[in-house]
């Protein structure tokens, strides 16, 4: 009896160039195709790094690639331009403006200067046509502000990455027509009111990702998280949705499709 193969599956979000993965990318990226993550997109978080980030996503076919200043560094790098940003996504494996955001959990004291660089990545994302990729903690009030600003001024379209913030974040993103995106932490077992807020979410707007090297799912969490985990997150979704893992697989690849259109596969490998 042949084997089984897994579902075809996308980790929208993991940082390979982080030192966690240092001298392991081949095996990595072997391993995830083994498990049957097809695409993966890997995010810059401050710009001085964004050679390296390309690099790997030239040198991979199945990777590609993000970048912007995430809202815990905003402080600490020279603040993005748009211009500076629209012209990295000249590069034809760039797909997402980000990933940027607020975060009051841990850097409250610089969220002057997370708004501006917010709003500057906004800008860039309505500019370029690609989605911005979006970082919330402990803001989900000024974060549904800004990005409704934003996009009342000119639409653009969106992914809340790693979403594990309160219902009315949620919904305001949904209104929008944006995106959430299913990590690890999903599949905690403490994790039943996210889980809740994603299962009252209409399927077709759900992402799945690691956020490798954190946020491992069960029965690797508190380990190194990496691609090839997507597939427990998928189970833990499909579970949610009451569908199949392929099923489910199949929906967030679709839905993963619609939103970073510059890393579809070709129809003729689709």
């Amino acid at each position: 009896m042949p084997l089984r193969q897994p579902p075809d599956i996308v980790d929208s979000h993991c940082h390979l160039d982080f030192p966690d993965f240092a001298g392991e990318l081949d095996q990595i990226i072997a391993r995830a195709h083994a498990a049957g993550v097809r695409r993966m997109v890997t995010i810059c978080t401050r710009l001085r790094n964004e050679p390296v980030v390309r690099a790997i996503a030239e040198a991979h076919a199945s990777v590609f690639y993000a970048a912007g200043t995430h809202p815990m560094s905003a402080a600490e790098e020279p603040m993005a331009t748009v211009d500076q940003l629209v012209a990295l996504a000249q590069h034809p494996k760039f797909v997402g403006i980000g990933e940027t955001g607020l975060d009051y959990h841990y850097t409250a004291e610089t969220k002057d200067v997370q708004q501006q660089s917010l709003r500057l990545h906004i800008t860039a994302a309505q500019e370029t046509g690609l989605p911005l990729i979006i970082h919330a903690r402990g803001a989900d009030e000024d974060m549904a502000a800004i990005l409704t600003e934003g996009y009342r001024d000119r639409p653009y379209s969106c992914v809340m990455h790693c979403f594990s913030s309160g219902e009315g974040l949620a919904k305001a993103a949904l209104e929008l027509g944006f995106y959430l995106s299913m990590s690890g932490i999903a599949a905690f077992p403490r994790s039943q009111e996210l889980r809740d807020i994603f299962a009252a979410c209409p399927v077709d707007r759900i992402l799945l990702e690691t956020d490798s090297p954190y946020l491992a799912p069960p029965p690797y969490r508190g380990r190194r998280n990496e691609p090839a985990y997507t597939t427990y997150t998928g189970k833990a979704g499909a579970a949610l949705f009451g569908i199949s893992e392929a099923a489910f697989a199949a929906q967030t690849t679709a839905n993963f499709d619609r939103l970073f259109t510059r890393a579809r596969l070709p129809d003729s490998a689709a």
